[in-house]
């Protein structure tokens, strides 16, 4: 569905009416952000592991390495809102340069802690301003795309190719931490993953010409509105908690039922072909010309999630579970896609990093909640029980948006950023 906001239409040869990557990936501009945002993302799928690792080497204890995960997870959703709404006011570079040197500087801090043997509140600590201070980078790169490609059938397309991004990011990046981590040194992954930050946050904060323009300082009169206040993003929060409660319980119940079974390294096979399906998913969504419109296929792609994943609890061998694996990933693409996609509609363009990560902290969120309460289920009573999360998530987010789609639909909004600009001429007041 076309945005109601009013604006310029995009110059770039790319917008055309037949979206597809290869006119995505011609977008002008497009790689000087694309390559230094990818490698600045990479780390965001390393953090979470490379700190299970290291404290439970440390510790010897999954619960605590679990619990400072989750504190990690925990502080990074709470935070990342405000960080995209600072994006949304003062601009992506100068946010992102202070945030990947506090971010590099607490990761290292915790490295340390743990290493040293710290109590467990320390890690904690330091765990905090670790979350808090994770680059936005995948809500900044979502929102360059929508400055270059708004109101065009290509910003479909893009949101397509930043979920299979998002997907290959989760791919290796686990992958790389548990190789540092296991054939290097417990600490190496943490190490690499503040360096990395490091490096790639700044590299991509320095393309400024690519950033979404910021309303002048002088324009006292335009009145920043936060993307919370918008009904329609709140319900896309309740969406994406679920797919987080997807993750998070797919994550501990893989690794629990792939022990229990004899055969702990299936983990990692497992979780691929899950994460297989998706990326497979998001790239044939993208290259669709949808006529549906967005609301009913998020709808309809959200039904199929939750019957999807209300079948993982049942699977007891490794193919069946493999199989519900993909279609549980094939599933999860398409709604995080058209979630993405109507933001667009949904949000005016000053608040959309901010949407972003208000979406992106939900996952976190789900996430961090799902791999607390399935480890448990999964200490307590075994045989799959840690699957019962993803099913409640889905299920409960379903309900809610079927209950509340009707908020998901944009209404017209060019007055009100209309409204949000001053045009009239200054005056001298006595």
């Amino acid at each position: 569905m076309a945005s109601t906001v009013t604006t310029e239409p995009s110059k770039d040869s790319s917008a055309s009416s037949r979206p597809g990557y290869g006119q995505l990936l011609r977008t002008r501009g497009a790689w000087t952000f694309l390559l230094p945002g990818f490698a600045a993302r990479q780390p965001f799928a390393m953090l979470t592991i490379s700190i299970v690792l290291l404290v439970q080497h440390t510790t010897g204890s999954y619960g605590a390495a679990g619990a400072a995960a989750a504190v990690t997870g925990v502080s990074m959703a709470l935070f990342a809102p405000y960080s995209g709404r600072l994006a949304d006011r003062y601009g992506q570079r100068a946010v992102l340069v202070p945030g990947v040197l506090l971010h590099a500087l607490s990761g290292l801090t915790l490295t340390a802690l743990a290493l040293a043997h710290a109590p467990l509140w320390a890690l904690f600590a330091a765990a905090v301003p670790t979350g808090a201070s994770v680059p936005q980078v995948g809500p900044m790169v979502r929102a360059r795309w929508g400055g270059k490609l708004q109101g065009t059938p290509l910003m479909t397309t893009a949101a397509a190719f930043e979920s299979v991004t998002d997907e290959l990011t989760f791919v290796f990046g686990p992958l790389l931490a548990t190789a540092l981590c296991t054939a290097v040194d417990p600490a190496a992954g943490l190490v690499t993953e503040a360096a990395l930050t490091l490096l790639g946050g700044l590299l991509f904060a320095a393309q400024k010409g690519t950033q979404p323009t910021v309303a002048p300082a002088g324009h006292a009169r335009v009145e920043h509105v936060s993307a919370l206040r918008v009904p329609g993003v709140r319900v896309l929060i309740a969406v994406f908690l679920g797919i987080g409660s997807v993750f998070g319980g797919m994550q501990v119940s893989l690794a629990a039922f792939s022990e229990s079974i004899g055969e702990p390294g299936l983990n990692g096979v497992l979780y691929g072909v899950f994460a297989a399906g998706n990326m497979l998913s998001g790239i044939v969504c993208g290259a669709v010309a949808w006529k549906v419109a967005p609301q009913r296929r998020l709808v309809v792609g959200y039904g199929a999630l939750a019957l999807a994943a209300s079948g993982l609890w049942a699977a007891h061998s490794v193919l069946v579970l493999a199989g519900l694996g993909l279609l549980v990933g094939m599933c999860i693409a398409p709604a995080l896609i058209t979630g993405y996609t109507l933001v667009e509609g949904l949000v005016p363009a000053g608040a959309r990093t901010e949407a972003f990560t208000w979406l992106t902290g939900a996952v976190a969120l789900g996430q961090a909640a799902a791999v607390t309460v399935a480890g448990q289920l999964e200490d307590r009573f075994r045989d799959g029980a840690g699957f019962l999360v993803p099913m409640a998530g889905t299920v409960l987010a379903l309900a809610t948006l079927v209950a509340l789609r009707s908020r998901l639909v944009s209404r017209p909004r060019s007055r009100t950023v209309a409204r949000g600009v001053g045009h009239r001429m200054p005056m001298t007041v006595d």
